[in-house]
């Protein structure tokens, strides 16, 4: 989808440009902005690199199970269908310390980690459970004390001044984490979002699929007609 939106608003500023007979402008303006573009990319290459292998030699040296133990309580609350030795419980403690660290690129292999280990605590192929939406709820809406990304971005264009953002990302993630987790919490409790009412309308609808990569002990059974 953002494909065709960022076409859509080329597509708009050529046909705008030649409208208003501003077409040279749009040009100088497409060509000049691609070498910015170029120079912010070769400035974020290194850090983004820095922070990967930081998380890599964090997870060969077992740092992503100690810091699992050490967020653990906090999880519990938060994912209390998940074992605590589950590895769904390392994968999310990477994936949420890296999003802290506000480096979503490093973030990203571990999160699709995290979904699939939660996947099989799931029963069902098509259905999202409770600590799946959790996930996505708290990595969309994240708590970022540094913000790697940002403070790249802002360096290579202005030296002085590049981190005075850091307090109010601070306070807007928080602020948005918060009430994520308790849309999440407040919608799981409701009739029409609950997992078990979900599961009863498609088994009902003859539509749910069931996942065979479960390794819970109730997996559901479905009888067929």
């Amino acid at each position: 989808m953002i494909h065709f939106i960022w076409v859509g608003l080329v597509a708009i500023a050529v046909v705008a440009g030649i409208f208003t007979g501003n077409i040279v402008a749009v040009q100088d303006a497409l060509f000049n902005f691609a070498g910015i573009a170029v120079d912010i990319v070769i400035g974020l290459v290194g850090v983004m690199v820095f922070f990967t292998g930081f998380m890599a030699l964090m997870e060969k040296a077992g740092l992503c199970e100690k810091l699992g133990k050490f967020i653990g309580p906090v999880m519990r609350v938060l994912f209390p269908d998940v074992p605590a030795e589950h590895p769904a419980m390392s994968s999310m403690a990477l994936y949420f310390a890296a999003n802290i660290l506000g480096i979503g690129n490093a973030a990203t292999p571990f999160g699709l980690k995290a979904m699939a280990d939660l996947q099989t605590l799931n029963k069902t192929k098509n259905i999202a459970t409770d600590a799946q939406c959790m996930l996505l709820a708290i990595s969309t809406t994240s708590i970022t004390l540094i913000p790697v990304t940002v403070l790249a971005l802002r360096s290579a264009i202005q030296v002085e001044g590049s981190t005075e953002i850091v307090g109010p990302v601070i306070l807007a993630t928080t602020i948005s984490t918060v009430v994520g987790i308790g849309a999440t919490l407040l919608l799981n409790k409701t009739k029409k979002y609950n997992l078990e009412n979900i599961i009863a309308r498609e088994i009902a609808a003859g539509t749910l699929e069931i996942n065979e990569d479960y390794v819970g002990k109730d997996p559901i059974k479905v009888q067929k007609i």
